[in-house]
């Protein structure tokens, strides 16, 4: 009997898999509302979760495949997420710009990726200060850099002027980076910051016949292009502008349910 092909799953994981309160989308009466699993705490509270089913069979891809958290959280904020079943041999944090081995960084890799930046990007410290300088108080909550690597705010998302976003995203575009707004953070990202050239290294290190990948933004769409098949929920940035590619399932299902959905394909495929 011939050995099964290595089969690689990379998936995002806020909205994809893992869903804070605010995005659980519970639109079922209480009563029919599924059991829900805590995965992350964040100063002493529940942050977020998957659903039980979801936690099952996430365990299960986890021993089934070589299952790879791909996030564009920091270190520091994916360390805080306890996902069911065996510890990743890989994951990818900071959007492509950390590769963790077993938990420790590959520092040969984060080498190369700002090597790349600062040769067809603009400066992250350009960046910023255009980010601060248009951004206005009466919605701007908090300014933040990732892993010197990339810049993000967090916004009262119903106080953001109509066209902000897409100008921020034009100006950002012009000197070799991308914008997406995510709940209330927008993300200021180098181009070559993705996703899926880390998903590409990971399949040759592990030897992967076979990609599969989930993902719900737009940072995600490299990451979902790349892989042989690929799933989407019906909600977030890529939904909203009907996002689609060669390979592509969107389920059915928005919030948490999705997240169930997702682990349930992404295994049984």
């Amino acid at each position: 009997m011939s050995a099964r092909p290595v089969r690689l799953v990379a998936s995002d994981l806020d909205r994809t898999l893992i869903y804070s309160a605010a995005a659980l989308g519970l639109r079922m009466p209480d009563a029919e509302a599924p059991r829900l699993l805590c995965v992350e705490v964040y100063e002493g509270k529940p942050l977020s979760y998957v659903t039980e089913t979801a936690a099952g069979l996430l365990a299960e891809l986890g021993r089934a495949t070589v299952f790879v958290p791909t996030t564009t959280r920091t270190r520091e904020q994916y360390a805080r997420i306890h996902l069911p079943g065996p510890a990743p041999a890989y994951a990818i944090c900071a959007n492509g710009g950390q590769l963790l081995v077993d938990g420790v960084p590959d520092l040969a890799w984060r080498a190369a990726v700002d090597r790349r930046i600062a040769a067809e990007c603009a400066p992250l410290e350009e960046v910023r200060a255009h980010l601060l300088r248009v951004a206005d108080p009466a919605w701007l909550l908090k300014e933040r850099v990732a892993e010197d690597l990339f810049a993000y705010l967090v916004v009262e998302r119903a106080l953001l002027p109509d066209g902000w976003v897409k100008e921020l995203g034009e100006w950002a575009g012009r000197r070799g980076w991308t914008v997406s707004l995510q709940g209330r953070k927008v993300y200021a990202v180098p181009r070559p910051l993705t996703k899926s050239a880390a998903m590409r290294e990971v399949a040759r290190r592990s030897g992967a016949e076979e990609t599969l990948a989930a993902g719900d933004s737009l940072l995600d769409a490299d990451l979902l292009a790349a892989a042989d098949r690929a799933f989407r929920p019906s909600h977030g940035e890529l939904a909203e502008v009907g996002w689609t590619a060669p390979g592509l399932v969107v389920v059915p299902e928005a919030g948490v349910a999705a997240g169930e959905s997702i682990a349930r394909r992404l295994l049984s495929e």
